[in-house]
């Protein structure tokens, strides 16, 4: 709670400081649009006084703020050039250009603040979607940085959900949205978890907390969001490297621009002083140091609204140059649970009968592959009543149980027989696929058979066509065996994979890449995956991935799709494409203005609105990165 309130005062001044620079640069164009108008009307004082008050009121927090940032860091910067250079004008008389200068000067830094807050602006519209108090079972109402795990709440139709935990009463809707970026509400019921921030649509819940306020998916959200805009992309550091050593060459230029030029051309005094503040004017790279931030950070703020959080601006910037995507293929692949994918039961059986003879001895178990049968078997089960009988567990077999007088075995070819098993499968022409069988003994006879796999997502084989469409690389790295990963590959349109892979196995395939030059990142969810993940260039957890996993990975992908994998690869490819056009745009723009000067083409205000129309173009244009991708 304490975090949210700093961040909230932390937000309030930020937008006063951004009104507050728009409505300095309003009033410092409306006092040069008054000496305008009344310049033939007024004394030659009254009009110098309406353009000095609008130089104070325009370039007090300019000159502020390039004067405080040189102090701190002992660099020049562009806001002591367009301070320098309005002051130049002025006191050689061009008080209305240096006005001028001042205002469109504001004007942009206005824009820019702008830029930067409505990107904040999105952090706090999401720190708003998480409610400061909870409901107790009690009626008590607290707030939710008092709660801690094993309290109980509830929550009513309508309400957001405060905190994370587990449905221990009711079932519902809930819309997800603000976590993973999916609009489709999800069903939710007794034993399903629900996170802080989302929508409970359709009915009341009683809620146990599973996690504490400070660290629930929500605050983690935002607290990703937050490090990824304080964090530099490698261009956006390079700028900030060159801005200090060019605004010294620019200076060291005008130095000399004000002098040379009365003695090798016999330009007048007036004329090569008016020129060398142009020089300043026009030489600063404001548009090129605005070129990539503004389009950074709306790039981060597109990617979480989502669900996709980028951890910083290098790694936004980073995904564009990939080369590989290698992938774990349990929970990124596939869903990470055994489903029955077949099955054959001999003609002679009842079917339903043995659904709920399957659905009652499975219920005693809470192995993955128990669920898949009981799951299969509880669409029969709908119209049988559920026996009563005592199950005896054969540890990494299957199950065994007596029932109306007669033996049942549940389970792998060794706890019914292995000789048995293979003869079932020959006798019915069943072909051995890569798949685990779970067979069905009745008494002495083997009477069915259940193949069961991990099943592919259902965005699993449109993202593997985007990335080779994208001219990437895909690479399947499993712990399964050979033939588990070759039909799971070929299912998903993989060519290249690599079985039996334990985590040094993955982390030495993804160094082989790193020696090719081959720039990869890696796609997973696991604990074992979390090495491979810190060696890949890029790491990139699926948002229901172990802990490990999503501290470790560069960027998380909320909703498990890995077609947010492919989206945030376009986000960073426009993005980058942005940047360059902003960076060509800057510079030529620059070049143009620099080589109109010396042929004595443009004066002063031609040289602002040129300087100062490219930056605030370069920042519209990277805006255009808040909207898809």
């Amino acid at each position: 709670m304490e975090d949210i309130k700093a961040n909230q005062h932390s937000f309030f001044i930020t937008n006063l400081k951004v009104h507050g620079e728009i409505i300095a640069a309003a009033i410092s164009g409306i006092l040069i649009l008054t000496a305008w108008i009344l310049s033939g009307h007024i004394e030659n004082t009254l009009w110098i006084s309406l353009l000095v008050a609008s130089f104070l009121i325009g370039g007090f927090a300019k000159a502020k703020e390039g004067i405080t940032e040189t102090y701190k860091t002992g660099q020049l910067n562009v806001e002591l050039l367009m301070i320098i250079a309005a002051v130049g004008a002025a006191s050689i008389g061009y008080w209305a250009e240096g006005a001028i200068l001042i205002f469109i000067f504001s004007l942009s830094g206005a824009l820019e603040s702008y830029t930067e807050n409505k990107n904040k602006n999105e952090l706090q519209n999401l720190m708003k979607l998480q409610p400061e108090t909870a409901t107790l079972l009690n009626g008590e109402v607290t707030a939710i940085d008092q709660l801690k795990p094993g309290d109980q709440i509830m929550v009513k139709t309508g309400e957001r959900i405060p905190a994370d935990g587990v449905i221990i009463k009711g079932d519902t809707t809930v819309d997800e949205s603000a976590l993973s970026g999916e609009s489709i509400p999800i069903i939710k019921a007794i034993g399903d978890e629900v996170f802080a921030g989302t929508v409970n649509l359709s009915g009341g819940l009683h809620i146990e907390i599973n996690t504490l306020p400070t660290e629930t998916m929500f605050q983690k959200i935002i607290e990703l969001v937050q490090n990824a805009h304080e964090e530099r992309s490698p261009s956006q550091q390079f700028i900030e490297r060159f801005e200090g050593l060019y605004v010294k060459i620019v200076l060291l230029t005008v130095a000399v621009m004000m002098v040379l030029p009365h003695y090798l051309f016999g330009w007048t005094w007036t004329d090569t002083i008016y020129r060398a503040m142009i020089l300043l004017v026009v030489a600063s790279p404001c548009a090129l140091v605005a070129s990539i931030m503004p389009a950074t950070l709306s790039a981060i703020s597109n990617g979480a609204r989502q669900g996709i959080l980028f951890k910083g601006g290098v790694y936004v910037e980073s995904l564009a140059k990939l080369d590989a995507v290698a992938l774990d293929k349990t929970g990124t692949l596939t869903k990470g649970e055994p489903a029955v994918v077949d099955f054959f039961i001999d003609p002679r059986q009842d079917t339903k009968y043995l659904a709920s003879i399957i659905y009652t001895m499975e219920s005693e178990s809470i192995h993955p592959l128990a669920n898949a049968m009981k799951e299969w078997a509880g669409t029969y089960q709908k119209e049988q009543a559920e026996l009563s009988v005592s199950v005896q567990h054969h540890n990494g077999k299957g199950l065994s149980a007596e029932i109306d007088d007669v033996s049942w075995l549940i389970g792998n070819a060794e706890l019914v027989g292995t000789q048995d098993a293979e003869q079932f499968l020959k006798a019915f022409n069943i072909q051995e696929q890569a798949t685990t069988n779970i067979f069905v003994r009745k008494a002495a006879k083997i009477i069915a058979v259940f193949m069961l796999k991990d099943t592919l997502r259902q965005d699993a084989i449109a993202a593997i066509q985007e990335l080779h469409h994208l001219g990437l690389r895909a690479i399947m790295l499993t712990g399964d065996n050979q033939a588990t990963a070759k039909s799971i590959a070929q299912e998903a349109g993989i060519t290249e994979f690599h079985a039996n892979c334990l985590p040094e196995d993955k982390v030495n395939y993804l160094k082989q890449l790193r020696k090719q030059n081959q720039v990869t990142a890696m796609v997973g969810d696991g604990i074992n995956d979390a090495p491979a993940l810190a060696t890949a260039n890029i790491g990139v957890a699926m948002g229901a991935g172990s802990d490990i996993a999503l501290e470790t990975a560069n960027v998380v992908l909320m909703k498990n799709n890995l077609g947010k994998m492919v989206n945030a690869i376009r986000i960073s490819k426009k993005m980058n494409t942005i940047v360059k056009q902003n960076i060509v745009f800057s510079l030529a723009v620059i070049t143009i203005l620099i080589a109109s000067n010396f042929l004595q083409v443009i004066n002063m205000p031609l040289g602002v609105i040129g300087h100062e129309g490219s930056t605030i173009l370069v920042i519209l244009n990277g805006l255009r990165m808040l909207k898809g991708n």
